[in-house]
């Protein structure tokens, strides 16, 4: 190749390179943010104050005083408090007892909370369906969008290594900084019709991995950020289902993915299907994941089931609590090791190989 064709073609290959890191990532218009500061007192509801949770007047069981009628996550801060996320709020139970947060949006109306972490600092991030709250101990400061909504609902969010919030939402990936959500533009997907909220930009968790890339769940598969490029794991690559409702990073530096048609495993080059023998494929559906201290696999299959998954063997947890069967949003281990199932009709933990329900009452 004489020197005028090398240049032509090493111009070529920059400006598609230019051309494609350039729409990773890409961020249009910033969307500014309203705050309001709110004193905790003027908004704290002590739970025995409140009328006796029903789910319904039907229901004999499971019926007093749940800690609410669905539980979206929980979460144990470095205080060792409980904060749970509900869909009609935030509550919290500390050593003075469970108490619940008034938060609501914009609109004067009650929120759902989806994710609760914490800084290293100390402040409670709340993750709303159309906001960011944080708590620093005395106050709550709302974050929501100053005119219509353009974010969506949102469904996941964490803080990276570097203090940067990342929140998923039914309309795609923002990046938050105290001041505006910017949009982190991703490939869309399709709609799920076997779900009940879905859009084609839906991202239903975020993740940074131990080497600083970002991971996103969405309808389109998985979307991997280096900082630089974007990588997509999807049906082309071995999933067999782009509908991928979580991913976590083992402790053995491998992945975990969930998706509506299985479970699979992936170590950075190849994607083994763990469920393909274990459940009919027509009646599969892996929900939530969540890997224990001891390195053991959680999940929940088809709503209602759980199972866990150590040394390739997986064991059925018998998940009963009288005639009811959690319907399992979030699995969470707390600082004493007991893991904690939380979702439709409230928080239920695993002791001694039986669920028990934690209601308003304990036990604690």
């Amino acid at each position: 190749m004489n020197l005028y064709h090398k240049s032509k073609a090493n111009y070529f290959i920059l400006i598609i390179s230019f051309l494609f890191n350039s729409c990773v990532g890409q961020r249009s218009e910033s969307i500014p943010v309203k705050v309001i500061k709110i004193h905790k007192d003027s908004i704290t509801l002590k739970a025995e104050t409140q009328p006796e949770y029903r789910n319904s007047v039907h229901d004999k069981d499971f019926q007093g005083n749940q800690i609410s009628g669905v539980v979206r996550t929980v979460f144990q801060d470095s205080k060792g408090s409980f904060w749970f996320g509900t869909q009609s709020g935030l509550s919290r139970y500390d050593k003075n007892g469970l108490v619940y947060f008034v938060l609501k949006d914009y609109n004067g109306q009650k929120v759902t909370v989806h994710a609760i972490i914490e800084d290293k600092i100390g402040n409670i991030w709340i993750g709303y369906n159309r906001g960011i709250a944080k708590f620093d101990g005395k106050h709550f400061t709302m974050y929501y969008e100053k005119d219509e909504n353009k974010i969506g609902g949102l469904w996941s969010m964490i803080m990276d290594k570097k203090g940067i919030i990342w929140i998923g939402t039914t309309q795609g990936v923002y990046t938050f900084d105290g001041e505006k959500f910017s949009p982190f533009e991703i490939p869309e997907g399709k709609i799920n019709p076997d779900v009940g909220v879905s859009t084609t930009k839906m991202v239903h968790s975020i993740i940074e991995d131990s080497k600083g890339n970002m991971w996103f769940s969405t309808n389109g598969g998985i979307h991997i950020y280096d900082g630089m490029t974007l990588k997509t794991i999807s049906e082309k690559e071995g999933l067999l289902s782009n509908f991928v409702g979580q991913i976590i990073e083992s402790k053995m530096g491998h992945f975990w993915i969930s998706t509506s048609k299985g479970l699979f495993k992936y170590d950075g080059h190849s994607i083994i299907n763990l469920t393909e023998n274990l459940f009919n494929k027509n009646e599969i559906s892996i929900g939530c994941i969540f890997e224990d201290k001891k390195g053991t696999l959680w999940f929940n299959a088809n709503k209602r089931d759980i199972y866990n998954y150590k040394n390739d063997i997986f064991t059925k947890i018998e998940s009963k609590v009288g005639e009811f069967k959690p319907f399992t949003f979030t699995i969470f281990e707390d600082n004493q090791d007991r893991l904690w199932f939380v979702g439709l009709r409230g928080a239920y933990r695993l002791e001694n190989n039986t669920f028990i329900n934690v209601n308003r009452n304990g036990p604690w």
